[in-house]
């Protein structure tokens, strides 16, 4: 298994587990959207980026994370957006693993926080955070505009 950055010919296999992620959190993304994710991703002037787990040619996972400034610190936050792993892939430290390529990636630009959210059903995926990262207890709020 590989970790590595996200590529432009992994764009077939990226879908795939993009559209996995909407399923498991019961959610359909215009396809618009997901071709300017995916543009996004791969363009250096952005401050989004996705590293994957590819295992045989073949993605098995992968996070996606963005830096952006913050009025609490002089150095920027790094929120880690999407995360996810291959159903059959499970259960082999891929979670674990991305999430330390993040805290590295963070670290190299100087960011002074790493930081997510997850579902509170998401029991799984939630014992993995418990054990690399403080809950700091705090609930969204949200305003759809479009």
């Amino acid at each position: 298994m590989q970790l590595r950055a996200l590529e432009q010919q992994d764009y077939q296999n990226w879908l795939l587990l993009w559209q996995g992620y909407q399923a498991f959190y019961k959610v359909e993304i215009d396809h618009q959207v997901t071709e300017k994710t995916f543009t996004r991703l791969l363009d250096p002037d952005e401050q989004m980026q996705c590293l994957v787990v590819v295992d045989q040619d073949r993605l098995i996972a992968f996070v996606h994370f963005i830096f952006h400034r913050s009025t609490w610190t002089t150095g920027d936050y790094c929120y880690l957006q999407d995360l996810f792993v291959d159903q059959n892939s499970r259960v082999k430290g891929l979670g674990r693993k991305l999430i330390e390529a993040v805290y590295e990636a963070a670290a190299q630009r100087e960011c002074s926080r790493v930081y997510w959210l997850t579902h509170e059903t998401n029991y799984q995926a939630r014992m993995l955070y418990d054990s690399m990262a403080v809950n700091a207890g705090f609930i969204q709020y949200r305003k759809n505009l479009h």
